[in-house]
């Protein structure tokens, strides 16, 4: 069964989504994030391209000719990447498909409508037997 981890309340969802995947670069973890909004997925890739100074975070796009060789992924869909370890999710709605993946990584900002969203999202995934952890970000931003 799909683990789903929250982290919620920051200011910054992308900042925070960046510190996130920074995280599982540092551990050599693949994970696929799932940005259906292209507003979303544009503003991911350039900031996982300014994150850190000094620091490389080898992504690209689902569908680019070096994803099968790239350990972190922004996809628009779900039905293609081989990924399915860890997923995370930039949208507003559950990702389709997302229990194949080990782990479901949700980032929630502190805007009323994410957070309804995001409170929709967990009593769906309890009702179809997820174990849900929450991560307080409020004061770490």
């Amino acid at each position: 069964m799909t683990q789903v981890f929250f982290y919620h309340g920051t200011s910054d969802r992308l900042a925070a989504a960046c510190a996130l995947i920074s995280g599982a670069w540092v551990k050599r973890r693949p994970i696929l994030i799932y940005a259906p909004d292209a507003p979303v997925a544009d503003g991911l890739d350039r900031m996982l391209w300014t994150h850190a100074q000094l620091s490389f975070i080898p992504h690209c796009r689902a569908n680019s000719p070096l994803a099968s060789e790239t350990p972190i992924l922004i996809a628009d869909r779900l039905d293609t990447p081989a990924q399915d370890e860890r997923l995370m999710n930039l949208s507003r709605s559950i990702p389709p498909g997302y229990t194949r993946f080990q782990n479901l990584v949700e980032v929630v900002g502190q805007d009323e409508d994410d957070r309804l969203a995001a409170r929709e999202r967990v009593r769906q995934y309890k009702e179809q037997g997820c174990t849900v952890q929450y991560f307080d970000l409020t004061n770490r931003n």
